[in-house]
């Protein structure tokens, strides 16, 4: 069909040359320079244009970094917990006084609107606030023995190294959840964050380097890669990198799963989401409206907890659909540093091309577009309409992840079709249900239920709080960051059987002298 949706960009974007200042100054007041150099460019989707030429760092920089944080991981691991817990605490008041700072390199370099950047650096200071409460509650267990005189128990000790490659819609964010949990827990961190996001990822990395001086801590205990996928790479297969935690797509996580699998190391993996939401007839469509629209069209689709599906009753789908295709149309599009915008540019013209073809395999397989799919004019970067596109069946197209605000409309008539509907993907991070049926709701978070990681009710699939383990199962990769006891992932456990008596008594009533 033809788009008649009127162009509601709030305003032209800025020029390269006013993003450039942007970036400076924030660099500056953060006090983090630029690396200038070869081999890196700095480009931001605002224009599509370079802000920067960097230097990337060289895969004998990329060996050093490790080695130093291994030997860092010497002293740190018999650092008080909560002297470790400090070193985060002081990070966290860094991040707060600089705040704004960094929502202004996100917004530059993933081209995030202004809310949602800071919102990106608040989950950082939120998830150090955790981890310096968790420096005191490293707990373990006692367990009963068998044997007399006899303690059992187990115990919790810092890792080693830990790998963080981080991906570019969640350029700082993510690396905090990781970096701040791994620290408290006596582990060294080497950051290799995507290509596409090096002036955030240099501005929060100097900020806990300023964090370190401050409280003494091991000065390699932290060490930031810049560079492209050889010096990933390089972080997966090295053995002195005790756990890989990556983020990105299913294709990069069948990599480095088996690499890291093959020296036998510990990976921790966030991959692919194809999320889904039902709507039931009981709905509160009013509420559901306002929740999938954050959810499908946030972050212009470039989350991994991004709506992609819904799953809607048919004798709520007309309504429900005449309601999100008129939010769509009023979308504001364009400059992500204007107050007003609610959908910023894609990561770049590749992505764009990726919608477009994806839209158009969806209308060769009985969908049709009902609004949006088509690019903003504006003088750079790949500013596109969000879609909803009506489906007949859940078809090739819509069973893939395109990262990108596509939202794919199926109808059901059961509750178990519904399920069915959406468990039928490969993917299993996050999910919701719109419903006020209390049944529903608790059928729906059940065993037999969604099998995502993350379930919601009446709230979209995005957003999630830190307080809550973050993951999800199947091509998702089965990790879990942030929050609850993800913090087990970045420590080793040991049991111990200590003998307090003047006995050697044996398990299972073994007799041997």
């Amino acid at each position: 069909m033809t788009d008649t949706t009127t162009d509601r960009a709030t305003a032209v974007p800025p020029t390269t040359d006013e993003v450039r200042a942007r970036v400076r100054a924030a660099l500056d007041r953060v006090g983090a320079t630029v690396p200038e150099g070869t081999g890196l460019a700095a480009r931001t989707p605002i224009t599509g244009d370079t802000l920067f030429e960097l230097r990337a760092d060289t895969a004998a920089d990329t060996d050093a970094a490790i080695g130093a944080a291994a030997e860092a991981f010497r002293a740190w691991r018999t650092t008080p917990a909560p002297a470790r817990g400090e070193l985060v605490r002081t990070f966290g008041e860094l991040l707060r006084a600089h705040k704004a700072d960094l929502a202004v390199l996100v917004t530059a370099e993933a081209g995030k609107i202004a809310s949602e950047a800071l919102g990106e650096v608040q989950e950082m200071i939120d998830i150090c606030d955790f981890a310096v409460g968790l420096s005191r509650q490293l707990y373990g267990r006692s367990i009963a023995s068998e044997r007399p005189g006899h303690r059992l128990a187990e115990t919790y000790h810092p890792l080693g190294v830990v790998g963080v490659i981080s991906a570019f819609n969640f350029p700082a964010a993510v690396w905090a959840w990781n970096t701040a949990i791994a620290l408290v827990c006596g582990d060294a961190v080497v950051w290799k964050p995507s290509e596409l996001t090096p002036l955030i990822s240099l501005a929060a990395s100097h900020l806990l380097d300023r964090a370190i001086a401050a409280t003494g801590a091991p000065a390699d205990v932290h060490r930031l890669v810049l560079g492209d996928r050889a010096a990933g790479e390089r972080v997966v297969d090295d053995p002195r990198v005790a756990l890989v935690s990556a983020t990105g797509s299913t294709r990069m996580g069948r990599e480095v799963g088996p690499r890291v699998a093959a020296r036998f190391g510990r990976s921790l993996l966030e991959l692919g989401g194809n999320n889904a939401a039902v709507v039931a007839p009981s709905a509160d469509l009013r509420l559901a409206t306002a929740g999938i629209v954050f959810a499908a069209a946030g972050t212009a689709g470039q989350r991994c907890t991004t709506l992609r599906r819904l799953i809607v009753h048919e004798d709520v789908a007309d309504d429900l659909v005449g309601r999100l295709t008129a939010a769509y149309a009023g979308l504001p599009i364009g400059d992500p540093y204007d107050d007003a915008t609610l959908v910023g540019p894609l990561i770049s013209d590749r992505a764009a091309d990726t919608m477009a073809a994806a839209l158009e395999q969806a209308r060769a397989e009985g969908g049709e577009v009902l609004v949006g799919g088509t690019r903003v004019p504006t003088p750079g970067g790949a500013y596109v309409r969000p879609a909803i596109v009506r489906m007949p069946a859940q078809t090739a197209i819509v069973r893939e992840e395109t990262f990108a605000p596509v939202l794919y409309v199926l109808t059901y008539r059961t509750f178990e079709e519904a399920v069915a509907l959406h468990n039928d993907v490969p993917q299993g991070l996050s999910s919701s249900i719109f419903t006020q049926d209390q049944r529903e709701a608790e059928r729906f978070l059940a065993a037999d239920g969604s099998d995502c990681g993350i379930a919601n009710v009446n709230i979209g699939t995005s957003g999630a709080e830190i307080g809550g383990a973050f993951g999800g199962e199947k091509e998702t990769g089965g990790g879990r960051e942030s929050g609850s006891d993800a913090w087990r992932a970045y420590m080793r456990r040991a049991t111990n059987t200590i003998n307090y008596s003047d006995t050697l008594t044996l398990a299972q009533n073994v007799s041997f002298l």
